[in-house]
């Protein structure tokens, strides 16, 4: 699916000091917000488009379940599921176009859908049979950033390259709650800030840093930290899809008209572990986990699609069997990946050839052909 872009008029790109709230469109219980700003930046979205969006949150949120199972069976050495992300993850993809680019950390498998890679490719490296999934180039998205933060350095720098080039697309860059704790993030706010360059910082505030909640690491709002750089922020509901690409596709236009970067702070929450070898229930309550449950992304764009007469129970069961099919064609995928030979360890380390390497990898085949010689 593809939403087309939406032309922001220029007396627009500065209107962010004319609202201070959270941005939310969409009430919890699904019902169009009236007084909010920005629903001129989503006019356009139509019946269609809304159920392509939930389509896309349905799909996505099946294959992070289906990635959870196959770690939990032992197929996957890791994964970080995304469960309640995914409208921050949707809208904010879908605010793209196919020229702008996009760093993200190891959680946004929603946003590589929106891309358009393959499902397979993403769990290459969670499986341990590549030391990627994708060509960025193919798609306009960096593989995941395993170092928290270290992807809004990349994001600064690939878009200063574009500005050097005078091009006029964009970049954005995704991270949680607990990176906007790393230097990194300083670094990257300070640099894109001085040299006015097109970056998005695109923050899913998803309420814990691993164990750690945000009230401990930051006692104001993460979209208020872009004010000390200049840098306009905006503080969306992360579980409304609407205001989450309303919000985006401002920030977007801002860069595309030479206006530097922007944080979007997206309020939501994650629902599942932080990684598969986490435990929630550790660090955190039921009680909080039934009221952020309430606000899911999915239940409340149901309810919007079913009290505007645009859905049934027949759209259902239409994404359902879409989703389950993606599910099934992503196991398959996984499973019937070939395991890499030892030797793959030691390729595409350097451009050209390295002795120490070889070294490394003679001394490691050698190694492996003892056990071979006792079997």
């Amino acid at each position: 699916m593809a939403i087309a872009q939406l032309k922001v008029p220029a007396e627009r790109l500065t209107a962010w000091a004319d609202y201070d709230g959270l941005v939310q469109l969409i009430s919890v219980d699904g019902q169009r917000t009236v007084g909010c700003p920005h629903w001129d930046l989503v006019a356009d979205v139509d019946a269609l488009q809304l159920r392509d969006l939930y389509r896309d949150m349905a799909i996505v949120r099946r294959l992070d379940a289906e990635a959870m199972a196959l770690q939990r069976q032992g197929e996957l050495g890791l994964w970080a599921p995304l469960l309640g992300q995914e409208a921050a993850q949707v809208g904010s993809a879908r605010a793209l176009r196919p020229d702008d680019f996009a760093f993200t950390s190891y959680r946004e498998h929603g946003v590589a859908y929106c891309r358009g890679v393959d499902p397979v490719d993403m769990l290459r490296m969670w499986r341990g049979s590549g030391l990627s999934g994708w060509d960025p180039a193919r798609y306009n998205l960096a593989t995941p950033a395993i170092i928290v933060g270290s992807q809004a350095l990349h994001a600064t720098g690939y878009a200063l390259g574009l500005t050097l080039e005078d091009a006029k697309s964009a970049v954005i860059t995704y991270f949680g709650d607990g990176a906007t704790s790393e230097g990194d993030i300083a670094e990257a706010l300070g640099f894109a800030a001085s040299y006015m360059v097109p970056v998005v910082f695109f923050c899913q505030n998803n309420q814990w840093a691993i164990s750690e909640p945000v009230r401990l690491q930051s006692h104001a709002s993460i979209a208020q930290r872009g004010r000390g750089y200049g840098i306009p922020g905006v503080q969306v509901d992360g579980n409304d899809v609407l205001a989450v690409l309303a919000a985006t596709r401002l920030a977007l236009a801002r860069a595309y008209a030479g206006q530097g970067p922007t944080l979007i702070e997206a309020v939501t929450y994650r629902m599942g572990p932080h990684t598969t070898s986490d435990d929630p229930t550790r660090y955190r309550s039921r009680a909080e986990e039934e009221e952020w449950r309430a606000k899911d992304p999915l239940v409340r764009l149901r309810a919007l699609l079913h009290s505007e007469g645009v859905a049934d129970d027949g759209f259902e069961h239409e994404v359902a069997a879409a989703a389950g099919n993606a599910a099934t064609a992503l196991r398959s995928g996984v499973l019937d990946m070939p395991n890499p030979e030892p030797a793959a360890l030691f390729e595409h380390v350097y451009a050209d050839p390295h002795p120490l390497l070889e070294a490394e990898r003679d001394a490691y085949l050698q190694y492996l052909a003892e056990y071979d010689e006792v079997s």
